[in-house]
């Protein structure tokens, strides 16, 4: 039972494992990011480099910069001021020259700018504005009384809200956790009076929004550069010539324009990253664009979505079965395996998936295992339950014929446990469906894919790409299960199905 465990667990490192030989553009989780990765990536290709790819919707920063870190990721667009406040701890602003000495200790180097500032600003309504008379962040010291809805990014990082409220001496009362793309909707409709923005965000001019004057100087300069692995000078050097390439020719301007066909215009953001390459490049075609395949998304995201459910699932039953067999061994021995996987059942999922990547990098691996953790506790905690809850004379009658207790096990104490190990296995693969949709932000895929773009963009057609199949699917899975239901569980165990 132990070696078939251990070979499972071997198996899912290997499934996983990352194919050598391939330059990795990452991108965060915002529209930005996904064009000047993009526009990267398609330079690298005219250029020669073999295999790339570019893996979007890595989260925030912590998220990318660890990807970086462990080589998942060969390189990047990142910010100047988020390099100082959240990579490289420096309370002060520091010339490119300081950056590219410190962070070449981590392995890593840092491009010249792209062209563009893109920092951070609060903005109001033009309602709001009026109402109160706000004109500065200043004035905002007046009206404790307004709702902020801030980015979480933003909320948590020192040159974000605890440093600007520092900075100014903002005592606000309410100030809440908002998804970026949704303080938007939130701004227009008055839940909301004040929300963080990107000054390059193309919704500043389609909602009208009035942006409030850093007339104390808290926010240092966000200009856009490439950050890269220093491995790539050997690796593919042409890839780094398409990082040069790309210096210097972005400004606010083209940045503006290019979001704006993505968020306002519909077109994908390899589009506009096309399109952003023809304006920048002189000569450079665009590609043809390709045609919408929504039902091949949509079949290619559930297969992904479930080739991780069902790797994890089957490394979890083939563990978490075996543990809950030892655990009945002892009173210590059950109630600290118990503890363990209850446990671990309490990690936020988001924390878990940040923690695995420093170890594992990004894409499937740090997915599977994340979801092979929270699948443990209801098969181990219900093999526990059916084993220590079989009739005592059923136990005893089997030891008095002299059966052995492996024979015993597997003859008697597991077929009677199976209704709760069964039950146990389908609540995992259960709650797995809706797990898996967070390994999208990792680059494992999946159905989680359509949804975070579709929360970025604010179309809730591609929301319902993702959330209407991982429905089915979770339907799907306990149909399943209760076809298995048949074969592993006794006839005379299983419960009586319903009539009508």
């Amino acid at each position: 039972m132990r070696s078939h465990a251990l070979l499972a667990v071997l198996g899912l490192l290997l499934v996983a494992a990352p194919a050598a030989g391939r330059v990795t553009v990452g991108s965060k989780a915002f529209p930005e990011s996904w064009i000047l990765s993009e526009s990267l990536a398609e330079e690298m290709r005219a250029l020669g480099v073999g295999e790339i790819e570019h893996r979007s919707n890595l989260g925030g920063t912590e998220i990318v910069y660890q990807a970086l870190r462990s080589g998942s990721v060969d390189a990047y667009p990142e910010y100047t001021g988020t390099i100082l406040e959240v990579i490289l701890h420096v309370p002060r602003p520091i010339a490119l020259a300081e950056m590219r000495t410190a962070l070449a200790k981590e392995g890593l180097g840092v491009s010249e700018p792209i062209g563009f500032n893109d920092s951070y600003a609060l903005a109001v309504t033009r309602a709001v504005h009026e109402r109160y008379a706000l004109r500065t962040i200043s004035d905002l010291g007046r009206h404790p009384e307004l709702k902020l809805g801030l980015t979480h990014e933003f909320m948590g990082r020192s040159d974000g809200y605890p440093g600007l409220a520092g900075h100014y001496g903002l005592r606000m009362k309410h100030v809440l956790g908002i998804q970026h793309e949704l303080a938007y909707t939130a701004l227009a409709s008055g839940r909301i009076d004040v929300t963080d923005i990107y000054t390059t965000d193309a919704q500043i001019e389609r909602l009208g929004l009035y942006v409030l004057e850093d007339d104390r100087g808290f926010f240092p300069r966000y200009d856009a550069v490439w950050l890269y692995r220093l491995d790539l000078t050997t690796r593919e050097p042409r890839a780094l010539e398409a990082i040069r390439v790309l210096t210097g020719k972005v400004d606010e301007a083209r940045m503006i324009r290019a979001n704006a066909r993505v968020v306002l215009g519909g077109q994908t953001f390899r589009q506009s990253a096309d399109s952003l390459l023809t304006e920048v490049l002189e000569g450079v075609p665009s590609r043809k664009p390709a045609q919408a395949d929504v039902a091949g998304s949509i079949l290619r995201n559930t297969g992904q979505h479930l080739k991780l459910v069902v790797l994890s699932l089957l490394v979890a039953v083939l563990i978490g079965v075996p543990l809950g067999v030892i655990a009945t061994r002892s009173p210590l021995v059950g109630s600290a395996i118990l503890s363990l996987t209850g446990l671990l059942q309490t990690i936020p999922s988001l924390a878990l998936l940040a923690l695995l990547i420093p170890l594992f990098g990004i894409g499937i691996a740090p997915a599977l295992i994340a979801l092979f953790l929270y699948s443990l506790l209801p098969i181990v905690r219900n093999t526990y339950v059916g084993l220590t809850t079989i009739p005592i004379p059923l136990a005893e009658a089997a030891e008095a014929i002299g059966l052995s207790p492996r024979a015993q096990l597997f003859r008697v104490r597991l077929p009677m446990a199976s209704p709760a190990i069964m039950a146990g296995i389908k609540t995992s693969a259960v709650i797995n469906v809706g797990t898996a949709t967070l390994a999208a932000l990792i680059g494992a895929g999946g159905l989680g894919e359509p949804i975070l773009s579709g929360i970025q963009l604010r179309q809730n057609s591609l929301i319902l790409q993702g959330a209407i199949p991982a429905a089915a699917l979770a339907l799907l899975v306990q149909r399943a299960f209760d076809l298995i239901d048949l074969v592993a569980v006794p006839k005379g165990l299983r419960l009586p199905r319903s009539k009508g």
